[in-house]
C-alpha cells in the first residue's frame, strides 16, 4: 500500500455525469442469451489507499466525504436501474488488502483502525446500495490486484469475514482464491444462509491451465462451509485488468479457461 504524495479529493465530490450507465445501455443492447453484468469500483476504494488524506482538505472529515460519496453512488444505482440493470458488482480492492498483515500495519501507521475501517466500509456500502430496486442482485468481488499477473495483497479473509459476510449487504461474494495467499476456506464458516459465494479458483495472472480434478477437490472443500447449492465457480478477476503489451494471459488462454470452467460447472452442478 503505498503512501499518497497528494490529496484525493481537492474539492468536494460532483457526479457530473453517467459512470457505468450508459456502458450498460450498450452492453444490454448486444447481450443475446443470459443476464448483463455492470462493474464499478467500490465506495471503500476512494478512501483505503490514501487514508485521510482521500478528503483532505476538501472535507472537514471522513463521514462528509463518505455523505457525498454515497450520493454520487445512489444517483448512478437509480440511473442503472432505470436502464434495466438486474446484476451490478462492486469491485473492491479495500477490503482484501484490509485481510493483509502488512497492509494492516501501514493503516495503524497512519493513524487509523484496520478493524473500525471493516466496519464502516461496510456501513458505507450498504448505504451506496440501499435503494436498489429488490430484482437488482448485488455482488462484491473481493480483488487482491491482476494487472500483467502482479498482485498487491496477501492473507486470508478472516479480518474481515465477519462483517464482509454479515453486516455488508452483498448478495452473492466473488472470492479470490486462485494461489494459498488467499488462505484456506474456514473463513467461509461465517457466511449466513441465503448470500451466495463464487469461487475464484482459476486464475487470470498466468496462462497455466488449471487440473480440472484439482478444482473439484478445492469446490468440495468449500462445500464443508457453505452448501453446494450455494456455491459457484469462476475466474479469480477478469481477463483484461490492463491493456497494452506484456498482458500475461492471451486470448487463447482466456478461451480455454472459461471452457474449463464451464466443464467443471456442468459436472459438479449439473
Amino acid at each position: 500500500m503505498g503512501v499518497a504524495s497528494s490529496p484525493y479529493a481537492k474539492q468536494p465530490l460532483k457526479r457530473k455525469h453517467r459512470i457505468v450507465a450508459d456502458d450498460y445501455r450498450f452492453l444490454r443492447s448486444v447481450v443475446k442469451r443470459g443476464v448483463p453484468k455492470v462493474t464499478i469500483a467500490a465506495p471503500d476504494v476512494m478512501h483505503w489507499f490514501l487514508g485521510p488524506q482521500a478528503f483532505e482538505p476538501a472535507y472537514r472529515d471522513r463521514e462528509a466525504f463518505f455523505a457525498d460519496l454515497s450520493a454520487i453512488y445512489k444517483a448512478e444505482i437509480a440511473e442503472l436501474a432505470k436502464e434495466g440493470c438486474k446484476y451490478l458488482q462492486l469491485d473492491d480492492t479495500a477490503l482484501p488488502c484490509n485481510c493483509d498483515p502488512n497492509a494492516r500495519k501501514d493503516v495503524v501507521t497512519r493513524g487509523e483502525n484496520p478493524d473500525e475501517l471493516t466496519e464502516r466500509y461496510s456501513r458505507l456500502f450498504n448505504d451506496c446500495i440501499a435503494a436498489k430496486p429488490a430484482d437488482m442482485a448485488v455482488a462484491i468481488h473481493l480483488c487482491r490486484g491482476n494487472l500483467k499477473g502482479a498482485w498487491m495483497a496477501e492473507g486470508g479473509y478472516a479480518p474481515v469475514a465477519d462483517a464482509l459476510f454479515n453486516r455488508l449487504n452483498a448478495d452473492i461474494y466473488c472470492l479470490e482464491y486462485d494461489t494459498p495467499r488467499a488462505g484456506d476456506f474456514s473463513p467461509l464458516r461465517y457466511v449466513p444462509k441465503g448470500k451466495t459465494v463464487v469461487l475464484g479458483l482459476v486464475s487470470t495472472k498466468t496462462p497455466q491451465l488449471e487440473d480440472k480434478n484439482a478444482l473439484k477437490r478445492r469446490i468440495d472443500a468449500a462445500a464443508k462451509y457453505v452448501p453446494l447449492e450455494r456455491l459457484g465457480l469462476s475466474p479469480q478477476c477478469g481477463f483484461s485488468s490492463g491493456g497494452g503489451s506484456g498482458q500475461t494471459v492471451t486470448q487463447d488462454d482466456t478461451r480455454r479457461k472459461l471452457e474449463l470452467v464451464m466443464d467443471v460447472v456442468r459436472d459438479v452442478w449439473r
